[in-house]
């Protein structure tokens, strides 16, 4: 999985590509905890370039949002697609967590 991070303002912008699984889960959360660490809390994940998400995945996803909440900050999602958008949709992360369709949209008075 390839994860990287970018600068928009306030905003930390999060690309996501691969796989989201049980061995790249941990990655994910290990990188996003050493971000907020440094006093990040308001993150955008573009997963256009992630081809899958298992549980362990969205478990991960739904740790850094509630620790980014507790510093007063948020994580969304834009630009799900395919066999992702199916995973969110059926298992109602897509009500859990703000989801938009592109990053325009959630970057938006960002």
């Amino acid at each position: 999985m390839d994860i990287t991070l970018n600068k928009s303002g306030q905003l930390a912008i999060v690309l996501v590509g691969g796989r989201m699984d049980t061995l790249s889960a941990p990655e994910f959360e290990k990188k996003m905890q050493e971000w907020i660490g440094q006093g990040e809390t308001r993150f955008v994940v573009d997963f256009h370039n992630l081809d899958y998400i298992s549980s362990a995945g969205l478990r991960s996803l739904m740790v850094v949002a509630k620790d980014a909440r507790a510093r007063g900050g948020e994580l969304v999602c834009c630009a799900l697609k395919g066999v992702v958008k199916q995973v969110f949709d059926v298992s109602g992360f897509s009500a859990l967590l703000p989801v938009y369709g592109s990053m325009d949209d959630a970057t938006k008075g960002g």
